[in-house]
């Protein structure tokens, strides 16, 4: 089936009217990843003059250097061009959930045109990397995938305005904490919980760790500059609950009050250097090139209303979430875990031991 893939694009001009080539920032991509010009062209799908050539150009734009080419180390990108590296990437992070939703809404209207009415499966949810491979293994369902944050997404179940809903729990002493914050919307009687994935979160430093950040009293004293998440989100929840934990105040960091609003976007602030650690998940980390400190481990759990379990919509999901392909998928994702994956939970045992 054709799908709808909306992707975020952004321009450097100067005062003439000059636009950077967007095949610009595939070659950065590259050189970054791989260290080495000839096979960053053919990755960015370019030969290799034009790709010397598109550096030259854009480096007369800037009057400086984007790529320092040096015999036996290959090819390293300047501190220009890890800047404008991540700059794009910054812009793919905070954005790319929002144009997930919406392209999710568009798919599903144009297919449902072309195709007539069929069932829909509306998941509301906090973003992550797990919740991320749904819509390839639910291809045979017409999956409505939004992203919210985890109270919006249980409110959400409860006006009855989706079927399923996915949230985050700390396991440990903070996850009683944080479940308190669900407990108005969870409905012993009426909800019944899927077991999904468990995950890492902690500390994502520079490669190296320059500074020694081993955990959060290291944040403490503001000397680390720190990026935080948005105060909605279930990641804020559960550092909030980790610095209740530790009896660090909040206002004696350095960027605590600084948001981003994913995880990558978090990852991509640290690697651009515009902050010294940020908290978020290992697969973030890994996926910046960023050193990883963990500090706590939670369960991602989807609630939905225990009447739904017996439709067909909800058979085939609880089938794919408990097959060894998705599980194998799961488990390929740095940090990332299946835990009771597919399994259906008693509400009240979650709201009465949270820590497992």
């Amino acid at each position: 089936m054709k799908r709808i893939q909306i992707t975020p694009a952004w321009y450097f001009s100067d005062e003439s009217g000059n636009q950077i080539d967007p095949t610009l920032f595939a070659l950065l991509e590259a050189i970054h990843r791989y260290g080495k010009l000839t096979q960053a062209a053919e990755d960015a799908g370019v030969s290799y003059r034009h790709a010397w050539n598109l550096l030259k150009k854009w480096e007369q734009f800037f009057g400086t250097s984007l790529v320092e080419l040096t015999r036996g180390r290959g090819a390293q990108l300047s501190p220009l061009g890890k800047k404008l590296l991540w700059a794009e990437q910054r812009v793919i992070a905070r954005l790319g959930p929002q144009l997930e939703s919406l392209g999710s809404e568009l798919n599903l209207a144009i297919q449902q045109q072309l195709e007539g009415v069929q069932p829909v499966l509306r998941l509301h949810a906090s973003h992550g990397f797990a919740v991320e491979l749904l819509p390839r293994y639910l291809q045979e369902l017409s999956l409505d995938l939004q992203y919210c944050s985890p109270r919006e997404a249980l409110a959400t179940l409860n006006r009855g305005a989706c079927d399923l809903a996915g949230f985050h729990l700390p396991q440990g002493p903070v996850g009683q904490q944080v479940i308190r914050d669900y407990q108005g919307l969870l409905k012993p009687r009426s909800h019944r919980v899927i077991g999904f994935i468990s995950r890492h979160q902690g500390l994502m430093v520079a490669p190296g760790n320059p500074l020694g950040v081993d955990g959060l009293s290291a944040l403490a004293g503001r000397k680390v500059r720190f990026i935080n998440r948005q105060a909605t989100s279930g990641t804020r929840a559960l550092l909030d609950g980790l610095l209740s934990e530790a009896g660090i105040r909040p206002n004696a960091i350095s960027g605590y009050e600084v948001e981003e609003y994913t995880h990558s976007a978090v990852a991509a602030y640290v690697a651009a250097g515009m902050a010294d650690a940020g908290f978020g998940v290992e697969a973030a980390a890994q996926r910046f090139g960023l050193d990883f400190v963990p500090l706590a481990q939670e369960n991602y759990l989807l609630v939905c209303q225990q009447r739904s379990l017996h439709d067909s919509r909800f058979m085939r999901l609880l089938e794919i979430l408990r097959s060894e392909d998705f599980q194998k998928a799961v488990s390929a994702l740095p940090g990332y875990a299946p835990h009771r994956c597919g399994q259906v939970i008693e509400t009240t045992e979650l709201l009465l031991s949270p820590r497992s």
